[in-house]
């Protein structure tokens, strides 16, 4: 019933933090009919010690009908520079079946001209790109812009092929007017703890999210998350507006980080089906179809 547009695993159970293995995964994702899920590679030290592409490659290669694999960079890999050829590095990966890039989250702005070179790349061999924003530049993982996300628009403007997957809060929070500054981030403290702001409450007035996908046919809405689910779900009258109007670029995804990490977003897809406020149609698209183009499945 659901591909799963964005989510992690590691081969082995990693220390001191709870990602999944695939047998763990695989169990949920029977429990939520879940058919199949992207796998994103974790690349850059903010986050926990870094994957490669090929523990990613070799966990779908053995669940190839449950798995499919994204490549991923950091934007300093090779020469630290703006003029490395990541390119190569993308169309290997391209050649052993990646379908995308990500999740790219490294600490850095989203305009740093290193990250502007991943993206470039990226444009030149074809593969979409999911990343992760932030409002800080120490003690966080994602790439930072500024309220309004006028960077992401730069990179919409430069690059009008290149599918570009806005996620996570910084995203997501402004799919209504910002009312302060620290509603649009997830903050971390010096321990490494999340602590959840997220903006509350009906949507009084659009935000820049929604302006940018009626003006950039090449942005696409990764879903996962609960910062995605927080904005679908806050206002139950614009939310449904919302996957009906852009039903053709939004994609159902979970971000599942631990084997027992709530996820909501499925059932409220299916009562908003259910009680009529989003089509079968718009349902489909978001749970399965959308994706299954995207991957050529």
């Amino acid at each position: 019933m659901f591909i799963d547009i964005h989510t992690h695993v590691y081969r082995y159970k990693p220390l001191g933090v709870p990602f999944c293995t695939p047998e763990e995964l695989l169990k949920r994702y029977d429990e939520m009919k879940v058919d199949v899920a992207v796998l994103l590679p974790i690349v850059s030290p903010e986050i926990y010690f870094p994957q490669t592409n090929e523990d990613i490659l070799e966990v779908c290669d053995a669940h190839p009908d449950r798995f499919v694999p994204y490549c991923n960079v950091d934007p300093r890999t090779l020469w630290n520079s703006p003029f490395a050829p990541l390119d190569e590095v993308f169309e290997h990966y391209k050649s052993l079946g990646c379908k995308g890039i990500g999740e790219v989250m490294p600490n850095m702005r989203l305009d740093d001209p290193k990250v502007q070179n991943l993206f470039r790349c990226a444009n030149k061999v074809g593969l979409p790109v999911v990343y992760d924003g932030s409002t800080q530049m120490s003690n966080d993982f994602g790439l930072y812009d500024d309220p309004g996300l006028p960077a992401l628009e730069h990179l919409l403007l430069m690059y009008p092929d290149l599918k570009i997957f806005g996620h996570g809060p910084v995203f997501w929070s402004e799919i209504g007017k910002l009312r302060t500054p620290g509603e649009r981030t997830v903050p971390m403290d010096l321990w490494g703890m999340q602590h959840l702001i997220l903006p509350r409450g009906p949507i009084e007035e659009e935000g820049t999210v929604p302006t940018l996908l009626r003006r950039y046919p090449n942005l696409h809405g990764d879903l996962s998350d609960c910062t995605a689910y927080n904005a679908m779900a806050r206002d139950p009258e614009y939310g449904p507006r919302f996957l009906s109007e852009f039903e053709d670029r939004l994609y159902f995804g979970t971000d599942m980080t631990a084997p027992d990490m709530p996820v909501d977003l499925d059932k409220l897809l299916i009562h908003w089906r259910e009680s009529g406020k989003i089509s079968e149609t718009t349902f489909r698209k978001v749970a399965y179809d959308n994706a299954a183009k995207l991957l050529g499945l």
